[in-house]
């Protein structure tokens, strides 16, 4: 027993010892010049905040040190995002590197050459001269699609800068930092439970408010120098309250309880670990906080905790929805949220912290603006009590008012927001609706199509260019497994159309692809409108024209092949109920985001896997399709529900002919001669030879005994024409 307990201990201790080496590690990684130029050595690190003096020679320059260990700032992995920063003794700073970081919307979506882009926006700049003004917008431009994970890489490195000039006495000229009384010579009282009124909880502090009209955003952003984004109507612009925001810290017993009931305390309190904390979050108004991040992956993207040095967010999973607040004379809500702070985040409770809201405007499609309003909460003395041994903590000055910050940011699902989305895209939305209303003509007149083998074979390529090149390249809407995940998920927690309505191409693609399987099954979107479909069939197409030997997978081997995308498909969906951010990372067997929405300009692992399966697929058309699909398998599940059947088949199809067997494209025609639904992608292959009158069997045995049972033709009579000669005398008359 002791032996494992010694164990143990030194587990943990190397374990601290493991995280306090980081930072040496990283700079034994990274040459110094990328970080400090003109460095040629550092010492050892040391000091807390951890740093690492840099010398030119015996020339001292500055420091170098790791974000994350000054600054916990966390983003959509709730993992450190670790950046090395160089700082100079004049406290500008010279040099940063992203490191490591675990941000799955980076690893699926931005590339890593604009994130360093974003990050060297930085260097220059000097926090401890020009310090941040709180309201002003961030000194770089936040790049679209990784908003989040981008401003949180930002503000570590602005406070971390202005944290260890402070630390190590780069910012020699600031005034002395008053310290405040240590939190621990208080606690929160536990023996205090006692249910209070709504009124009561607001009068007394225990429930904080942050009240704003459209007006005060307008002029937040008018203040910020966006008087562009102040003129933008949201839908706001009518209603009285854009939103009235009010928080409290239901772990504390007296609070929980008066606005949880005892019902749900008792319920928190079994959940909750020692020293975690819980805080209740309601709203009304124009405006969710909620946000969309947490639906798509996972995170709240639209508020955020901040403590001192450590700022989080909470994902869905810290997340409960409530219908009501329980206090007496508290108002009906909009909506009502209970959070628990993460495992991997601390909450002092008796310590000042504050709640930051965004609001976004969307100008265009690319153009967006940001501010942030904080709702500080201080939990009032009466609910703590002091700590035995310790002075009392001096009570805190009152709350300030709520103060505006502003950014560019990404994506927010109010419902004026997805509407201004729609304008902007509205060239986009028709040409697509155009294209669905043509390929709905084709499966309609398929008939008349496919007895024109030409016509089709043009009409398919023509097609599958449009969705490789437009809808692919282009439009970027290419439908991911990610998308069926993230919907089940929105069903688990707290579902709103708007949240999908965000991106008008791949909305309606997926309504397009709801509808069709009633019709078609999956083959619609499969065969005609998947952009990493169109393009295996082209390249494939190219490579029969070169002359490459296609391989034939026997009927046996090929049906336990196409299982596999279905478990993969059922893996990923496991994985998703327990992290949606995990199953995103792992949905990566799709190689849909390096081939069409990075166009391939990514890491060479994920390019290397992307021309593999494409190589596959020289040889085995559809390689991916018919094998490792796990959108595909998904859409495919519900394949027997359709209603109708529209490719018509005979008789002999299967018994004896084999032809549409050995022609399909995916092997979707068992040898009986049945169509497999799961498997179909709806081609019309096998309809262009049903009409071929030279290639069908059975038209062609049918059009012979059309030949065999035609009566035979009489020979026309022939005319005798007589040719007389001419007379010849004897010579003795003539």
């Amino acid at each position: 027993m002791r032996a494992a307990f010694i164990a143990l201990l030194l587990y943990i201790l190397g374990a601290g010892l493991a995280q306090a080496q980081r930072l040496p590690d990283f700079l034994a990684t990274t040459p110094i010049g990328e970080i400090f130029p003109g460095a040629d050595r550092v010492d050892a690190p040391a000091g807390k905040p951890l740093a690492a003096k840099a010398y030119a020679g015996s020339r001292p320059l500055g420091v170098v040190y790791l974000t994350s260990d000054v600054v916990n700032t966390r983003g959509y992995s709730s993992k450190p995002i670790d950046v090395l920063v160089g700082l100079a003794n004049d406290g500008r700073i010279v040099g940063a590197k992203l490191v490591e970081h675990h941000e799955p919307i980076v690893l699926i979506g931005i590339p890593q050459a604009k994130v360093d882009h974003f990050i060297s926006g930085y260097v220059g700049l000097n926090f401890v001269d020009s310090p941040p003004r709180h309201g002003a917008p961030p000194p770089v431009d936040i790049i679209s699609g990784a908003t989040v994970t981008l401003m949180v890489i930002g503000d570590s490195i602005t406070r971390s800068a202005i944290a260890v000039a402070r630390a190590h006495g780069i910012d020699k000229t600031a005034a002395p930092v008053q310290q405040a009384a240590p939190a621990a010579a208080r606690a929160v009282d536990e023996s205090r439970d006692t249910p209070q009124s709504w009124q009561a909880l607001l009068d007394a502090g225990a429930v904080r408010n942050l009240r704003l009209t459209p007006e005060d955003v307008n002029q937040a952003f008018r203040a910020s120098g966006r008087d562009d984004a102040a003129a933008v109507a949201d839908g706001s612009g009518n209603a009285d309250t854009f939103i009235d925001l009010y928080a409290a810290l239901v772990s504390v017993p007296a609070i929980g309880r008066s606005l949880l009931g005892d019902t749900e305390w008792q319920r928190l309190k079994e959940r909750l670990k020692p020293g975690q904390q819980a805080m209740l979050v309601a709203g009304n108004g124009a405006y969710s906080f909620k946000g969309s991040g947490y639906v798509r992956g996972g995170i709240f993207d639209r508020i955020e905790v901040i403590q001192d040095e450590s700022s989080f967010r909470f994902r869905d999973r810290n997340h409960q929805r409530l219908a009501d607040v329980a206090a007496e004379g508290a108002p009906a809500f909009r909506e009502v949220a209970l959070f628990i702070v993460p495992d991997d985040a601390a909450l002092d409770p008796v310590a000042p912290w504050r709640l930051q809201l965004m609001v976004q405007r969307v100008l265009s499609v690319k153009d967006k603006a940001f501010v942030t309003f904080d709702l500080p909460y201080e939990l009032p003395q009466a609910y703590t009590r002091p700590v035995a041994g310790a002075q009392p903590a001096a009570a805190a000055p009152a709350a300030t008012a709520p103060a505006p910050t502003t950014q560019a940011a990404e994506e927010e699902p109010a419902p004026a927001l997805w509407k201004q989305i729609w304008r902007g895209k509205s060239g986009q939305v028709a040409v697509l609706t155009v294209a669905l209303v043509v390929l709905v003509g084709i499966f309609f007149f398929q008939d008349q199509l496919t007895s024109r083998p030409l016509l089709h074979d043009r009409l398919r390529l023509a097609f599958l260019a449009f969705a490789l090149f437009w809808i692919g390249w282009y439009g970027q809407a290419q439908l991911s497994i990610v998308n069926v995940l993230t919907f089940f998920s929105a069903l688990r927690t707290d579902f709103r159309w708007e949240y999908f309505l965000m991106d008008p191409l791949v909305f309606i693609l997926w309504c397009a692809t709801a509808i069709s399987m009633v019709f078609w099954n999956r083959g619609a979107f499969c065969g005609w409108l998947c952009p990493f479909g169109a393009l295996q069939e082209l390249a494939n197409r190219a490579a029969k024209r070169l002359g490459v030997r296609q391989l034939k997978i026997s009927h046996g081997v090929n049906q336990r092949l196409s299982t596999l995308k279905y478990v993969i498909f059922l893996l990923l969906f496991g994985f998703s109920l327990y992290d949606l951010a995990l199953a995103e990372q792992l949905s990566e067997i799709e190689p849909f985001k390096t081939a069409i929405i990075l166009r391939f300009v990514r890491y060479w692992p994920f390019v290397l896997f992307a021309v593999a399966v494409l190589a596959a697929g020289l040889f085995v058309e559809r390689f991916f399709c018919r094998y490792l699909c796990p959108l595909g398998a998904a859409l495919a599940i519900p394949a027997r529900l359709r209603i109708f059947n529209w490719l018509r088949r005979y008789r002999d199809c299967g018994n004896p002919c084999q032809r549409c067997n050995l022609e399909c494209p995916v092997q979707a025609i068992d040898p009986t001669g049945e169509i497999n639904p799961n498997e179909c992608i709806q081609c019309l292959h096998c309809q262009m030879l049903y009409h071929h009158d030279q290639k069908c069997p059975h038209l062609i045995q049918k059009k012979a005994k059309r030949e065999r049972r035609r009566p035979q033709a009489e020979p026309a009579e022939q005319p005798i024409v007589i040719h007389r000669l001419p007379s010849q005398k004897p010579e003795a008359e003539a």
